[in-house]
């Protein structure tokens, strides 16, 4: 049955529409997708899709309201085919802010703008067991879907344009800037396994502000229920009685893990404005935000029996929770007009903060002993920016350029921060609470630094066939030095029909002010087995003794290139290759662990902890890698309007140097690897190896179809034992909905996920003890049969079909 429906959802998809990297919608004139304005990869005002330089992609905002889950990163995930969302379980905060993935490199090397503007990071920092370990992103999923007017996304590196993080390139958010009308929509969606229920309302509505300006308010509120897909716990659950099983384990529910999505309710808020001051040609504008995010996600179960448990407080064992409250604010404000010399000028000041605060339930701490509360303030993260920008812009007449020179010079001033508030005292006493031990007071940091920025951008046209530019940026932070970045691009059109654009790059990356100052401790898997790690900054002097050095700024270079075709009308093929080395990456360290580190951090005040592990500049690596993206748009007349379109990536991320290993790690009372096999397989094999989209929509009449067909390419996962390594297979995931127009009503039915796919399961190898029960054998991956799936790296997930109903009002 599954194959036959895959089948015909293939078929359906050849020769329908959706859309992988542009607009789509009913009219004639969003067809024209090539024809689109961008505004990111680019200074100039008129420069189109098809006239970039390099690739853009651009997203609808009916590709983003009218997916199933609306979470912005899933969207991209189903419509970029180099854009990596895999989801996450049992990683702490990182079940709550989910890294994502451009071009296989990590979350934080993408810069994230709104309208332009740096956005700022999360508080948060991926340090557990997922695919972009180490890493501080931007928190997309703060953003309401109903108040984008479109993404942008470039696919290049652009550190010469915009500054530090954009090594894999940029996602541009740009915000709806109507005047008048809106939409009010509800949404409900379920997992067909009776979990995961969603339950949104949101609404968008546009006003005039005096004569000639507007305001557009976006609110949205999303209720996630958690999801599950854990499998029975056969282990022993209480100590033996009179040297036999406790009758209790007959009647024990084994189903006592929690391995899925968080539980979460989102509120979110986003407000964009502007206004003509008065006749002087200037234009005041701004835009600003709140989101707010309580989540709760569990740990591991702790047993009846274990040595963290107090029976007397858990007579059954329990299952620690971690709930979140995230607040994430921003305010841009801002002024832009032209002198009469023709410069266009542009200045604002841009704030943006996150703050995550771990509230731990159903817990205990065990050197507290039976008198132990089972709630702790675990203390909280936050992050905050604030950017000054001034920008300059104009267009010189050279006998020599059609259209002149189009030049733009910049300054920048940004200032960020990055604090840790510890926990309440009975959260870090001892080994701490159970599942996140609160943050110490020796953890507890406000820490800022600030950088100044000055760049320079040429572009212009020698003929009407050959495109150059050019862009130059020059940083320097406070707190490692300065850089400067250089960028050249091209572009020639053979014809109408054919073009070769090409940049050549060099960028860098900032070690931000999480991987440099943050620790706590948190249980993590080694070969199946749990241990409690602790993170130590850099400076620390546990680290240091461990080889820890200071951070510095990664390098990067891009080299791109890549044809646009246009052979007949409305048939468009874009193919980019891609080459991006990166020198002095930064990742966190393998866990360090054995009972030589157990022993070393506890004659350190860090008795309980079995691990520890942080951040360095170890690697130099190289990616590989191209896109391909095919359009074919019909018009059918009487039959509506129908696309069709091919999404293609191959990714390949290699290792070219190891920095030598810390003599600290060499003794015999240790003898680690900083970077072994995990961390390298992380790096180089977790993300799939290719991704392959099939779309379309059809819009018949008041009708409209949406298919969707996503192919994610082989993985593997290394483990530190050879023999636990896994490799996992190519899978297929089908998304169709069926959309119907009344007047000012769209009513949608889809499913996504709807041929009820699941990724391939960990190899469980269990062996039955004396007394019956099951645990797993040294080469077992599933810990103990009960996590049948990778925890941080399943590209597609692991929840199986979702099905969802949408009701929209527009007026």
């Amino acid at each position: 049955m599954t194959s036959k429906l895959l089948s015909l959802a293939i078929a359906l998809v050849v020769l329908q529409p959706n859309a992988v990297s542009a607009q789509s919608s009913t009219t004639e004139e969003s067809l024209e997708t090539l024809d689109e304005i961008v505004s990111v990869g680019t200074r100039r005002k008129d420069r189109t899709v098809a006239e970039s330089v390099a690739p853009v992609d651009v997203l609808s905002p009916e590709e983003i309201e009218n997916a199933g889950t609306p979470e912005i990163q899933a969207v991209l995930a189903r419509t970029i085919p180099s854009f990596n969302f895999p989801r996450t379980s049992i990683t702490d905060a990182s079940d709550h802010v989910r890294p994502a993935q451009l071009r296989g490199l990590a979350p934080d090397q993408t810069l994230v703008l709104i309208n332009g503007k740096r956005r700022h990071r999360t508080a948060i920092i991926n340090v557990n067991g997922t695919v972009g370990r180490g890493s501080s992103p931007v928190d997309l999923n703060a953003i309401p879907s109903s108040a984008i007017q479109r993404i942008e996304v470039l696919r290049d590196g652009a550190s010469a344009q915009y500054g530090s993080d954009a090594i894999a390139g940029v996602i541009n958010v740009v915000l709806k800037d109507g005047n008048e009308g809106g939409s009010v929509d509800a949404r409900y969606g379920i997992h067909d396994k009776g979990d995961g229920e969603l339950f949104q309302v949101a609404g968008n509505v546009g006003f005039n502000l005096g004569a000639d300006g507007f305001v557009n308010l976006s609110a949205e509120f999303r209720d996630k229920g958690e999801t599950n897909r854990s499998e029975a716990d056969n282990r022993q659950q209480y100590p033996l009685v009179n040297g036999r099983p406790d009758p209790r384990e007959a009647t024990f529910d084994r189903l006592n893990h929690r391995f899925g999505d968080a539980n979460t309710q989102d509120q979110s808020l986003f407000l964009n404005a502007g206004l003509p001051l008065g006749d002087s040609g200037v234009e005041g504008y701004g835009f600003l935000s709140y989101a707010g995010r309580d989540g709760e996600s569990a740990g591991f179960f702790r047993r009846a029996l274990d040595a963290r448990n107090i029976i007397s407080i858990y007579p059954n064992g329990f299952l620690p929770l971690i709930n979140s409250d995230v607040r994430d604010v921003s305010a841009t404000g801002g002024v832009r007009g032209t002198t009469e010399g023709g410069w266009d000028w542009d200045a604002s000041i841009n704030y943006g903060a996150s703050d995550f605060d771990f509230l731990i339930t159903n817990s205990l701490n065990v050197q507290l002993g039976p008198t132990s509360q089972t709630s702790f303030d675990a203390g909280s993260l936050g992050s905050d920016q604030i950017a000054f920008n001034l920008d300059l812009r104009n267009s010189f007449d050279m006998d020599w350029l059609i259209g002149g020179l189009n030049t733009a010079f910049g300054v920048e001033y940004r200032r960020e921060g990055f604090e840790i508030s510890e926990g309440e005292p009975n959260s870090y006493f001892g080994t701490g609470s159970q599942v996140f031990p609160g943050f110490r007071p020796s953890d507890a940091i406000d820490d800022t630094r600030n950088n100044y920025a000055l760049y320079a951008d040429f572009e212009g046209n020698p003929s009407e066939a050959l495109t150059l530019g050019a862009a130059l940026r020059f940083e320097d932070y406070s707190d490692f030095g300065s850089t400067t970045s250089g960028k050249l691009s091209g572009r020639f059109a053979f014809s109408d029909q054919v073009a070769l654009r090409a940049t050549a790059s060099s960028g860098f990356r900032a070690p931000n002010l999480q991987q440099q100052f943050y620790s706590t401790t948190a249980t993590n898997f080694i070969n199946g087995q749990p241990f409690d790690i602790r993170t130590f900054p850099v400076t620390s002097p546990i680290a240091i003794a461990l080889g820890a050095e200071p951070l510095k700024a990664e390098k990067a270079r891009n080299l791109a290139l890549g044809f646009v075709l246009q052979p007949i009308e409305k048939l468009s093929i874009t193919i980019d290759g891609y080459r991006i080395q990166i020198d002095d990456r930064i990742i966190l360290s393998e866990n360090l662990t054995g009972a030589g580190v157990t022993a070393f951090l506890a004659a350190r005040g860090f008795a309980g902890v079995t691990g520890g592990r942080y951040f360095t500049n170890a690697i130099d690596t190289t990616t590989e890698g191209a896109d391909v993206i095919g359009r074919y748009q019909f018009d059918l007349g009487d039959y509506g309007a129908l696309t069709t379109t091919v999404g293609y990536n191959y990714n390949k991320t290699e290792i070219d140097a190891i920095a030598a290993n810390p003599a600290a790690l060499s003794t015999a009372a240790l003898s680690l690897q900083r970077i072994g096999r995990v961390e390298i397989g992380r790096v180089t094999e977790a993300p799939p190896r290719s991704k392959v989209i099939l779309g379309g929509d059809w819009y018949f009449g008041n009708f409209g179809i949406r298919s969707n067909a996503t192919r994610y390419g082989n993985y593997k996962l290394l483990s530190a034992n050879p023999l636990q390594d896994e490799s996992f297979k190519a899978e297929w995931v089908v998304d169709l909905s069926v959309n119907y127009q009344l007047n000012q009503f769209n009513f949608t039915l889809g499913a996504e996920n709807l041929n009820n796919n699941f990724p391939q399961r960990l190899r469980a190898i269990l062996v039955r003890d004396a007394n019956g029960f099951l645990n797993g054998s040294p080469l077992d991956n599933s810990f103990n049969g009960i996590l049948p799936y990778a925890r941080g790296e399943a590209p597609f997930g692991f929840n199986g079909k979702f099905y969802y109903a949408k009701l929209s009002y527009s007026f």
